[in-house]
């Protein structure tokens, strides 16, 4: 197990694409969706396809531009196609657990890749392996497909949705068939998933901007509980699944969505704005420049700086070019592993009074060091804003979070965390502050993170694993993520 684990930002868990079309061959088209998902998942990336007789599957841990080549694309010759791009939150990143996987029901293949997590994972696993079935993956996503493999309905497509009415929490689900295209959220819609066309093509994604890279029209996100399935008859629709709870998680408008994406027909970019601007307005500061942590505070930042009058520079500079640096062995390495991804700018910053806006804290660990960063830079005061408020709870629903005990605002209170991360001052948005800044009603949203309110109930074996995983997964803490 590593020592000294450093949480970053807390991690998502998947990219999902997939496509129906008529007479193209797809996998280009899944290669480029995939690349617009890659801020979802950045440790492995597959694809599989159907020419309609056979499902070919190609994966590989990596980044969508190192685990696809002309070479190994070229094969993937089918009109029908799913896409994956991971983060693991349960499971090991190992080539096993990356997707989609591939597996049989009865004579019939089939391919399935997930963005989400169950909660219901261990006792679905024990009830299956009491059956005699064996599992070759830790992921959750393989108990989904057990649950196929092993059903005794007449039909693929019955087995299915069998499954799905025996798995709890939060899921949004491609699965490929040799001649069918199943897309499935969850009845809170934990997970986004949108619905477009291209030349009559249907097109599945995680998010908008996944459609807008291959030039593909946004038609509808896909409603929570509903199964979509696409055949050579078209599209057809089914609310499957009672919806009693909208729950969508919040984090996906506050960070992990790309800005250029839109939830609830509201532009991301737009909605970080107004997190920015609601923060100026119930925290302001006197400052001279107001800085974002790039990328997600950003458009927080040039909120802030509208609402304010103060106005924004780029203090910090993002390098994009790097992987995720690895925990090292000593304080003066790990401090150059935050340095290869954010470095101030000596001459905008040198003697001003600074707010400087990012998304959220988790233990404070990395804050703490792009703080020293800018005092070291010449940064004369440093306000910080941030755009969720304070982190307390864990997430089970497919978000790679510390557990309680790590977030520094579970055992600190908010005079303590300004201490030692030597600011000037510190302040969160309100809950009321950020559902005022989407403009949706809170009833939409999951705000677990912040208040403990799990909208689907947690099994207590399933958070002794969390526990578990993070220790013998060498805490995925460490792969959080600067993004």
């Amino acid at each position: 197990m590593c020592e000294n684990n450093e949480i970053k930002k807390p991690g998502e868990k998947c990219g999902v694409f997939g496509i129906y079309s008529a007479n193209k061959s797809v996998a280009e088209f899944i290669f480029y969706g995939l690349q617009a998902l890659q801020h979802r998942g950045q440790e492995s990336a597959g694809i599989a396809v159907s020419d309609g007789e056979d499902i070919l599957v190609f994966k590989d841990l990596g980044l969508v531009s190192q685990v696809f080549s002309e070479q190994n694309l070229a094969p993937l010759q089918g009109s029908i196609g799913i896409g994956h791009t991971r983060y693991s939150t349960t499971g090991l990143n190992i080539w096993d657990n990356s997707q989609p996987l591939y597996r049989m029901f009865k004579d019939e293949v089939f391919a399935i890749a997930h963005n989400g997590n169950l909660t219901n994972t261990e006792n679905l696993r024990k009830q299956q392996m009491r059956k005699g079935i064996r599992f070759e993956t830790s992921t959750d996503t393989e108990v989904i497909a057990s649950l196929i493999e092993s059903s005794l309905c007449e039909t693929l497509e019955e087995a299915v949705k069998e499954a799905i009415y025996k798995i709890k929490g939060s899921y949004s689900l491609v699965i490929l068939l040799k001649d069918k295209l199943f897309a499935i959220r969850d009845p809170h819609g934990f997970r986004p998933m949108v619905l477009g066309q291209k030349e009559g093509d249907h097109i599945i994604a995680s998010e908008t901007c996944a459609l807008d890279i291959i030039d593909a029209k946004f038609i509808r996100e896909v409603d929570p509980g509903e199964i979509i399935i696409i055949d050579r008859n078209g599209l057809r629709s089914q609310m499957m699944l009672d919806v009693d709870r909208i729950s969508m998680c919040v984090f996906e408008l506050i960070y992990f969505a790309r800005p250029d994406s839109y939830l609830y027909n509201k532009n991301i970019f737009e909605i970080r704005h107004k997190m920015g601007r609601q923060l100026a307005i119930e925290s302001p500061a006197e400052a001279d420049m107001v800085i974002g942590v790039p990328d997600s505070g950003t458009p927080a930042a040039q909120g802030f700086s509208a609402e304010s009058g103060i106005p924004y520079t780029d203090g910090l500079i993002k390098n994009r070019y790097i992987g995720r640096t690895f925990i090292q062995p000593t304080q003066e390495i790990r401090q150059i592993g935050v340095r290869l991804k954010l470095n101030p700018l000596k001459e905008i910053i040198r003697g001003k009074r600074l707010v400087v806006v990012d998304d959220s804290i988790v233990r404070g660990t990395t804050s703490k060091k792009v703080i020293q960063m800018l005092y070291n830079a010449g940064a004369k005061q440093i306000h910080m804003r941030i755009t969720s408020p304070p982190l307390l709870f864990p997430c089970y629903y497919g978000i790679d979070m510390a557990t309680k005990k790590e977030f520094i605002a579970s055992y600190r209170t908010l005079e303590d965390i300004r201490k030692y991360l030597n600011l000037d001052s510190l302040r969160y948005l309100s809950i009321e502050g950020l559902v005022s800044a989407i403009g949706q009603s809170r009833d939409k949203f999951c705000f677990a993170c912040f208040n403990g309110d799990y909208p689907v109930a947690i099994d207590e074996e399933m958070q002794h694993e969390k526990d578990y995983l993070k220790k013998q997964d060498f805490g995925s803490m460490d792969k959080m993520p600067i993004r």
